[in-house]
């Protein structure tokens, strides 16, 4: 992959960018350094979401890896920062997307309209056409159909009830493997990963497109108020990921891969257009019959997402499919 792509960020040097400062903040436990926080400001944008990434760390990543940061995800210095850099960040996803899908009268038909008209070329490019190297880099890019998906799941369950609660506990039993831990989900990305040698990309070589991806699952999980759009970002999700996925499992098969590589992606192949069909029925259309007024907001969380999937992958296919001149490995 290239490194001089503009889509790529090289952090400036000299004085830390506000993504540092958090961290640093985060590590030292300094009181001043905390309350200093509600005013920084970033550098740019790619270091606004690569700070609200920093932040949505403390709301979800293992503890073990926290090292006790965990404790200040409360703190006001960072609660005021984490609120100051998602407004504009609303903001933006409302830009791109017109502020809400189309068919708002009929939240399940938008969504599934939404899900028909993405652009899966890339996918169309993986399955018969690109190299190990190009596979191998797409898939550190696009994480699975989000290898955190069973705790964003856990998430959208909490003050539901009734059948839609059924619906998202029976989903999330599905990625726990229904008791099996071999065949937990992020234990088959795991297993895919180590398989494959998947490099593990740190944020700072990413492009802006990768990272707004990833804070939209933050944004969406670690704010109440956003649910109905949570519902509709992760329901567009389980409608694309089973065609999606069956073009990565001809990839890895084309490609020769090893055994380990193919149970991630072929488990969600399989199960995926089924949780599509059971979201919509089962969690989407009653919460709208129970809940009107979340009808547009349940398609506008599926708009967002497809809007960052587009950027992203548009990007993914600018930077992979270039001559081999421009491409280079990303370290």
């Amino acid at each position: 992959m290239p490194t001089n792509e503009p889509r790529f960020t090289t952090r400036p040097t000299g004085a830390a960018t506000l993504a540092q400062r958090l961290e640093q903040a985060l590590d030292s436990g300094e009181a001043d350094a905390l309350a200093a926080l509600a005013a920084a400001e970033p550098v740019d944008r790619f270091d606004a979401a690569d700070a609200l990434l920093g932040i949505y760390q403390l709301w979800s990543a293992p503890l073990p890896g926290l090292e006790g940061r965990e404790r200040y995800q409360n703190h006001p210095g960072v609660a005021t920062l984490k609120w100051r850099l998602e407004e504009p960040f609303l903001a933006l996803l409302d830009q791109w997307t017109g502020g809400v899908g189309p068919s708002l009268a009929d939240p399940c038909a938008a969504l599934r309209r939404i899900a028909r008209h993405d652009d899966d070329s890339i996918y169309d490019w993986l399955a018969t056409a690109a190299d190990h190297d190009q596979l191998l880099h797409f898939l550190a890019l696009e994480g699975g159909p989000d290898a955190g998906f069973d705790d964003l799941v856990a998430t959208c369950q909490i003050g539901l009830a009734g059948g839609p609660k059924v619906v998202l506990g029976a989903n999330y039993w599905d990625e726990m493997g229904c008791g099996d831990p071999e065949a937990v989900h992020t234990v088959l990305h795991d297993r895919m990963v180590a398989a494959l040698g998947l490099p593990r990309l740190s944020r700072d070589r990413l492009p802006q497109s990768s990272l707004d991806r990833t804070a939209l699952n933050g944004l969406l999980a670690t704010n109440r108020w956003l649910q109905p759009e949570l519902v509709g970002a992760l329901g567009l999700l389980e409608l694309q990921a089973g065609p999606r996925c069956r073009k990565v499992v001809r990839a890895l098969t084309r490609l020769g891969t090893p055994a380990d590589a193919v149970p991630f992606y072929e488990e969600h192949a399989v199960t995926d257009p089924r949780h599509g069909k059971e979201w919509l029925d089962g969690v989407v259309a009653p919460l709208v019959d129970e809940h009107p007024a979340w009808g547009p907001r349940i398609v506008r969380g599926a708009a967002w997402r497809a809007e960052v999937n587009r950027r992203m992958f548009a990007d993914a296919r600018d930077l992979l499919q270039a001559s081999p001149g421009r491409r280079s490995a990303t370290a």
